[in-house]
């Protein structure tokens, strides 16, 4: 049986948040993110997790894809773009989340674009972390 070797940490994200999502802020250790927290659908003036979420997941999976793309000597191409909807639900279980990606990578051909999606979800932390937790669905359009 082969010894299983522990995964190399690369980067550890570091934020500090007080108030949660009524009235809350967060900001990073390093300063770069400094926001307002506030309620999905309230109208408040600040951002919420899942529109969080959303952006961290998107930003990661084009990252994945991308690999991928390196490895197949194909260029995405500039105008790729995510759009990620998250939802937060409540039922019977209390919350949970569920979550679209709607991939255009325009100008390239649907089989390599679906290669390119399949190889973001194996890939991508963020994909990976919610696999079997979140229903998601993931869309070339």
């Amino acid at each position: 049986m082969e010894a299983q070797v522990m995964p190399k940490v690369l980067y550890t994200a570091q934020t500090h948040t007080t108030g949660g999502r009524e009235h809350g802020v967060s900001h990073s250790s390093d300063g770069n993110l400094n926001i307002t927290l506030s309620t999905p659908g309230t109208g408040g003036t600040g951002t919420n997790p899942e529109q969080l979420f959303a952006a961290g997941w998107s930003a990661c999976f084009e990252g994945a894809m991308q690999i991928e793309a390196r490895k197949r000597r194909v260029e995405l191409p500039a105008d790729t773009a995510i759009d990620a909807e998250v939802d937060l639900r409540y039922g019977s279980d209390g919350f949970s989340l569920s979550a679209r990606l709607n991939i255009s990578l325009p100008g390239i051909d649907r089989e390599t674009a679906m290669a390119l999606i399949e190889a973001g979800e194996k890939t991508c932390p963020y994909s990976k972390a919610i696999k079997g937790n979140v229903d998601v669905e993931i869309n070339l359009v």
